[in-house]
């Protein structure tokens, strides 16, 4: 993406330089610092908004790569594709029963990190 490059971040670089250069110019008066104030807020502003509809975008990605992960793999559930859309409720006990399953192969020696559960117990 061009706004998040490098030549984007050298002409932001450039743009408060030659602000900065034309301060004696100006006298560095009231306008003239209002000036960098309100273009640095609208591009604030503006970066907020897309900034989040890329990360919206990334979550989507990585939650469909994640989904067809699961179900390609012979021994997964294929009830947990799509986990984003449930209640909290419901992550939060499938969160307990994961927690349950790590506590026992933890106590069977196995490292329950490196297997995915056939069924929670």
């Amino acid at each position: 993406m061009v706004l998040g490059s490098a030549w984007a971040f050298a002409s932001a670089i450039l743009i408060i330089v030659i602000w900065g250069l034309t301060g004696p110019t100006f006298h560095y008066s009231d306008t003239w610092q209002l000036i960098i104030n309100t273009g640095t807020t609208i591009v604030t502003f503006l970066m907020v908004f897309l900034i989040q509809n890329t990360q919206n975008r990334d979550a989507k990605a990585a939650h469909l790569k994640l989904d067809e992960v699961i179900r390609a793999l012979k021994g997964a559930r294929n009830q947990l594709i799509d986990l984003e859309k449930l209640s909290d409720e419901d992550l939060t006990s499938l969160e307990k029963q994961f927690e349950r399953v790590r506590k026992k192969a933890e106590r069977n020696g196995n490292n329950a990190r490196g297997h995915a559960p056939s069924e929670p117990r």
